[in-house]
Order: C-alpha cells, then sequence, then structure tokens
C-alpha cells in the first residue's frame, strides 16, 4: 500500500514536534535559564515518549499478524527503526546546546558546572583545587556515603532490579591477584542516586574567590561517580560510567477490568496496576559520557535488559534535570537569566465586585488562561459551594495540582450538605497516583467519587452547578479546555467558559446522568460530547464549508491531529477551495500545501513561554452571520474522538468571541516563535519582520494594559459601564487581517 502523500506517520510526527522544543533551547533570544528549562522539557517529553509510544510499538512486535500505521503503513519495527535513527540526530544537538548553555553561564560568571573527571571510562585529571577537593571529599564522605546502597553484579548475584528513569553510577570492577594483575571476569558495581532521597541532588560548592559571584555545583552522580573508589574500596575499578533504563509504562487498567475472579475495585486495581508498571519491559537505555567502550555498554546491556543497539544512546550532559529547581533558587537575584515573570490578570469578562453567579443570569463569562487568573472559576465554585440555594454540584476531574482549591471548594460544599459528585479519572496518565489520594479524600469528606466508564476515558472538562429558582431548577455550567490545575492555569494556554445558558445545562446534566449509569451520552442539543456526538458534529460542519467552496472557511487550534477521518475531510474542503487554517501545537499527521491535495491548508505550531494547550473550532469566515464558535477538551486523533467522553461547547457571547478570534489570529499571523510546516512535512521557521514580537507576550501585556484601563475607569465613574471602552484599549500588535 502506498501512503497518501498527505499523510505523516504519527511518532514521527512527534519527534518534530520536541525538535521545535529543542530549538527553543537552542535560540539565544531566550534567556540562559529558561533555556535549560526548555532542555528539562525536551527530556522529559522523550523519556514519556519512550515510555508510552516506543512501549507500545514494541508490544505490537509479538503478535502473529502485525498491525500496519493507517497513515503511512510503517510496521512497527519499521516505525521504531526510523525513531531510533531520529532520536541519534537529535542528540547532538541537545548536547551542543546544552555546552553552549554552560559555557554562557561561565563567561557572564553566574554559573558553573564542577565535573571533576573526564566523563566517564578512564580516571582523568582533577579539575579540582586542594580547597575543592577536601570540600567534596567532606561532603561525600558525611552527607552521601554513609546513605548509599551499592550492590555488586556477579555470578552468585546475577540479578538486579533497575528501576525506571534512576540514574545510576556503575562501576565495571575486577579482583586483584597477588601480583597486582587483574583477574576474572569483570563485575557490575550499581548504586542508585536518584531514589535515595537522602541526600541532595546538587552540591554547591564554595566561592574560588572573594570577587567571584559564579554559583559553582556539582550533580550527586558526578560526586558519586568521582568518590566511587571509597564505595567499592575492595575491588579495582577498571572503568565507569552513569545510565539510566527507560521502561514499558503503556499500561491498559481494561485489561483486568473484565477479570471476573478479581474481586478488587476500581481503584485497588489501578493500584495494583501501578505496581506492576514498575516492573516492565525495558525499552531503552541511556549512558552518560564522552566514550563508553563497546564491551562495557555490552555488559550493562545485559542486566536482564534485551535490549537491541538501536535503543542504546549515548549522552554527554547529565540524565535528569530535576535539579534545576535547585539552581532556580540560588540564581533567583539574576533576573537577567530568566523571563520577565508575569502575573494572571481579572478576569476581563467578570465584574470583581459582583458574585460570579448573578453575572451569569446576565451573560457568558470566558476566561483565557495564563493571561487571566483562574481565581474567577474558583470563586465560582466557591460561592456555590456556600450558596443556599444551589443544591447539586457536579464536574469531571482528569489532573489537578498538589495543593487544589478546587478540591477544597467541592469538599466545603459537600460538608455544607450539598450533593457533590466528582468523576474522578484514575488512568491519567502518571497522574494516576495523585488522584487515586484525591479520590479518597474527596469521599472520607462525603463526596459522591465516580471512577468513569469501563472502556472510555472521561477527559472533559466539564461543571455543573444546580440551583433552586422560582420556576423550577436553574444550571450553571463551565466548559474548559483544560484541567482544573491552577499551576498549569499559569503555564498552559487554556480557556474556560462559564455560562448560564439552560441548554447547555441540560445537556451537561444528561453527560452527568448518562455518566452515573456507566453510559456516555447520545443526543444533546448545544453540546458536541464525544464518543457518539462530537465526530459527526465536526464533519457535518466541515460539510457545510465544503458547500461554500472558496467562500468556505475552516479554522481549528489543536494540540495534535491525527484523526483520518478528519484528515480526509479536510483534504476534501482544501480540493473544493476552502481555506483550512491550523494552529497544531504537537502531531500533526496531515502535511499541508500538497498540490491538488492540501495547497489551501496551512499548518502552524507556536512553541514559546507558554504550552499552547486550547482546543478552538471556527466555521465560516469572521464578520461572517453563520461563522460558529466552539471550545472543546477534544483534540482531533482517534482516541478523543471515538475513545473518550469529551466535550465541545458553542461560544455565543460577542465579546468572547472577539477575544478568541484575537487570540487565534495573533498566533496565526505571528513570526516570533511560529514554525510553517512545508509540503514535505517538516517544519521552518518564518522571516520575522522587524516589528514583530513574541506574541504569547504581547498577549499578556495586552491583559495588562485592559485591567490598568479597567481601574482608571472605575476611578473616574464607578458606576459606568467600562465594558464598552476595553475594546478600544491598546493599538493591535497584529495587522487585520484581509478576507
Amino acid at each position: 500500500m502506498n501512503p497518501k502523500p498527505y499523510m505523516d506517520n504519527r511518532e514521527l510526527s512527534w519527534l518534530k514536534f520536541n525538535a521545535r522544543v529543542l530549538e527553543e533551547a537552542e535560540d539565544e533570544s531566550v534567556p540562559l535559564f529558561e533555556r535549560l528549562r526548555f532542555l528539562a522539557i525536551f527530556r522529559s517529553n522523550m523519556d514519556e515518549f519512550f515510555m508510552i509510544r516506543v512501549g507500545g510499538l514494541n508490544d505490537r512486535m509479538y503478535p502473529k499478524k502485525e498491525k500496519l500505521d493507517t497513515k503511512t503503513y510503517l510496521s512497527a519495527g519499521e516505525q521504531l527503526s526510523l525513531i531510533s535513527e531520529r532520536v541519534k540526530e537529535l542528540i547532538p544537538r541537545f548536547t551542543v546546546a546544552y555546552s553552549q548553555i554552560m559555557r554562557n553561564f561561565a563567561r557572564e560568571n553566574i554559573l558553573v558546572q564542577v565535573r571533576p573527571e573526564n566523563k566517564y571510562c578512564t580516571p582523568g585529571k582533577t579539575a579540582l583545587s586542594e580547597s575543592d577537593e577536601k570540600f567534596l571529599r567532606r561532603q561525600f564522605e558525611q552527607e552521601v556515603l554513609p546513605f548509599l546502597t551499592p550492590s555488586v553484579i556477579d555470578k552468585r548475584h546475577p540479578n538486579h532490579f533497575l528501576r525506571n528513569l534512576e540514574v545510576y553510577a556503575v562501576a565495571f570492577l575486577k579482583k586483584a591477584g597477588a601480583d597486582g594483575s587483574l583477574k576474572g571476569n569483570t563485575m557490575v558495581g550499581l548504586v542508585p542516586v536518584l531514589s535515595q532521597g537522602v541526600f541532595k541532588r546538587v552540591f554547591f560548592l564554595p566561592s574560588e574567590d572573594k570577587a567571584s559571584e559564579a554559583v559553582r555545583f556539582i550533580l550527586a552522580e558526578d560526586l558519586i561517580l568521582y568518590y566511587l573508589n571509597k564505595v567499592f574500596n575492595n575491588y579495582i575499578i577498571a572503568g565507569k560510567t552513569i545510565f539510566k533504563i527507560t521502561r514499558n509504562a503503556d499500561l491498559d487498567a481494561n485489561e483486568a477490568i473484565f477479570d471476573e475472579d478479581m474481586e478488587l475495585d476500581f481503584r485497588e486495581l489501578m493500584e495494583e496496576m501501578l505496581k506492576k508498571r514498575i516492573k516492565l519491559t525495558p525499552v531503552r537505555i541511556d549512558f552518560s559520557g564522552e566514550s563508553i567502550p563497546e564491551d562495557y555498554r555490552k555488559i550493562v546491556s545485559k542486566l536482564n535488559l534485551n535490549l537491541k543497539e538501536d535503543f542504546t544512546f549515548l549522552h554527554e550532559t547529565p540524565l535528569n534535570f530535576s535539579y534545576l529547581s535547585e539552581l532556580e533558587e540560588k540564581l533567583k537575584s539574576k533576573k537577567e537569566v530568566f523571563y520577565e515573570k508575569l502575573s494572571p490578570r481579572p478576569a476581563l469578562l467578570a465584574l470583581p465586585d459582583e458574585k460570579i453567579l448573578k453575572q451569569l443570569d446576565k451573560g457568558d463569562i470566558l476566561l483565557s488562561y495564563p493571561y487571566e487568573s483562574i481565581s474567577t472559576f474558583i470563586k465560582l465554585l466557591e460561592e456555590a459551594a456556600s450558596d443556599p440555594k444551589v443544591f447539586s454540584i457536579k464536574i469531571t476531574l482528569y489532573r489537578v495540582a498538589r495543593d487544589s482549591k478546587v478540591i477544597n471548594a467541592l469538599i466545603t460544599a459537600a460538608e455544607n450538605g450539598k450533593d457533590v459528585l466528582a468523576l474522578v479519572e484514575l488512568r491519567a496518565r502518571f497522574d494516576e497516583e495523585n488522584n487515586i489520594g484525591w479520590s479518597v479524600r474527596l469521599e472520607d469528606a462525603g463526596v459522591n467519587v465516580m471512577y468513569g466508564l469501563e472502556d472510555l476515558k472521561v477527559h472533559s472538562k466539564l461543571l455543573l452547578i444546580s440551583k433552586k429558582s422560582g420556576k423550577g431548577i436553574k444550571y450553571y455550567t463551565q466548559i474548559g479546555t483544560g484541567n482544573y490545575n491552577e499551576r498549569t492555569s499559569r503555564l498552559y494556554t487554556d480557556l474556560t467558559l462559564m455560562t448560564g445558558a439552560q441548554d447547555i445545562g441540560s445537556d451537561a446534566s444528561s453527560v452527568f446522568n448518562a455518566l452515573s449509569v456507566g453510559a456516555a451520552v447520545g443526543n444533546t442539543t448545544a453540546l458536541w460530547v464525544a464518543p457518539n456526538g462530537l465526530k459527526p458534529c465536526v464533519v457535518e460542519m466541515i460539510d457545510t464549508e465544503i458547500m461554500h467552496g472558496s467562500a468556505g472557511y475552516i479554522g481549528l487550534k489543536l494540540n495534535s491531529l491525527t484523526d483520518r477521518d478528519i484528515i480526509e475531510k479536510l483534504v476534501e474542503a482544501s480540493k473544493k477551495g476552502v481555506k483550512c487554517e491550523l494552529l497544531i501545537r504537537g502531531i500533526c499527521c496531515l502535511v499541508a500545501g500538497v498540490l491538488n491535495e492540501t495547497e489551501n491548508i496551512t499548518v502552524t505550531s507556536v512553541v514559546g513561554r507558554f504550552l499552547e494547550h486550547s482546543r478552538v473550532y471556527i466555521f465560516g469566515p469572521k464578520h461572517e452571520q453563520r461563522q460558529k464558535i466552539y471550545i472543546s477538551s477534544a483534540d482531533f486523533m482517534t482516541r478523543n474522538t471515538e475513545k473518550r467522553v469529551e466535550v465541545a461547547a458553542p461560544v455565543r457571547d460577542a465579546k468572547a468571541k472577539e477575544l478568541i478570534l484575537e487570540d487565534f489570529y495573533a498566533l496565526l499571523n505571528n513570526n516570533v516563535k511560529a514554525r510553517r510546516q512545508n509540503n514535505d512535512g517538516t517544519y521552518s521557521k518564518p522571516t520575522p519582520n522587524p516589528d514583530d514580537r513574541d506574541v504569547q507576550v504581547e498577549l499578556y501585556k495586552l491583559a495588562y494594559r485592559r485591567d490598568e484601563e479597567r481601574e482608571i475607569q472605575k476611578q473616574i465613574n464607578p458606576k459606568s459601564s467600562w465594558f464598552k471602552k476595553l475594546f478600544k484599549v491598546g493599538a493591535r500588535f497584529v495587522r487585520p487581517r484581509k478576507e
């Protein structure tokens, strides 16, 4: 089968996205410490990619009749081979970026990493002064050595379980004969670094001289490596290195749900599955060092790993960047190495001194994170928790903050006698343990807790507040594109719509009623709800634009696009002359600009200071009455459109629409943090105009200006309707588009 020229492989497209993250670390206009942070994001992204996507591909190697990728018809083995090849192309770029950043830190006399050995296999000349050596030896002997749990792998102790993503210092050991010669086979000495949890990851050295302001540090693994002879003092160390392994984490709880012999409830089942995850098959091994002799690599690879050479990677950088928070604390006075501090503003479309429920009786409120504060949404929850006329609060929870005000408000509501229902999705990837803990706390407070459907994840961001009124029940509904998470609301761009529209509330009630009996909702009036109702509505909307031909317009802002049915529909629209402008941050299996296929489609990816996370669907040209705008929790991936409970909501308020369109076209037209997809599937940075600026920062500054204007208007005339003047504040920083 020949793949279509406008189709790209999902896994390779994701690697292109992570390369765009790496570009931010390579960008010299980004502050130095923020460049380090992008390296940490790149490394964390890659860890998860190997645990889930590469782990899943490894599992697909075993069935007799292997399934091919539906876009490019590649087998699992072919995809794994290409993944290995692309990753090995990215590692040298990562190394160069890290080296350049650390050189710049040292040149500016800000930060110096001490690495006493020429990493890692042969003893190198010390880079330490006598006083440094004395200081580090004391730190090692007093703060590290007593807490180490070393082990030796030999014929008597051939097995040792290697933890997922643990960083190990490893020594290749020999016994010395009576004549001083080395004898016997090479043994392996292992020292885990991260799992100890009792000593610091970073050790800071005293200043070299009084004039130097540089922060000097050494990582725990480098310190341990330097003094390994004190750990394995009965052996001769023939070589040493640092490594970590990555294990498959692609675990499906549904596989165990239908086991009739199991007496566990779903939460207990998830706890058991998490225990199982840590023991799954290794999929990758990373070494840190300038060079590792092949025989040493083979010795480590034989430690019950059974890994192919293709998935053995060599780095010259740290293998885990979790230490950055410790460096950040030390450097906080160096403002120039960080982004300018920005804090979320009060919501533009909400009156600060009036109850949110009362405002929703008059009109909708849209919040735009991180530019606006999540506090308005928290205020809504807290009002509902204490309002004597509110009798019910229902919410879906996917990921929440560690110290969650959302959870606290729900607990308060339950303690106040409200009927509170929280659907906690225990299968939220890598947040399972956190969600299990929250579910216990909610239950203890009297909240009715559900765990979702057997075969469908509940990924929607939906809140329904029911209140008694003179006419019966009054609904207030919130629909969001991102999680109820105070931390990510400051880092991710997301939208949340709060409305008193009764048709939306009625649909939300139907969603919760269906979920309560273990089903997905069928028909709805205003909301689009997956898995039954979202995709057909999207296809219908695309068909409507196809009917308008060259007068049609489709604008989409997504994290990912992989759903083949929707891709084919967009191709059909392009062939009919419909203009399709797509903002897709991550995976995009559609290739734009292919002659006679997708030449009316453009794909733009924005990767910058904030993670673009909101999902927006626009159908119909701007300024036309037929234009419809939806916000949603769903990307156009098959897992979202067919295998999850997702919700999309119409945006009806004129001011809210204007704000969404303003942000959408600002991102689409800006050249600073954007990458345009080429017709071969690659991405390139456009040439910026002299007056182009970082659109995310400009949107933040616009939020500041609007907030200042509001305060001025309140002081001039507190009773005036300042809404009318808000949209006149500040000239547009992106020129109006020609329709």
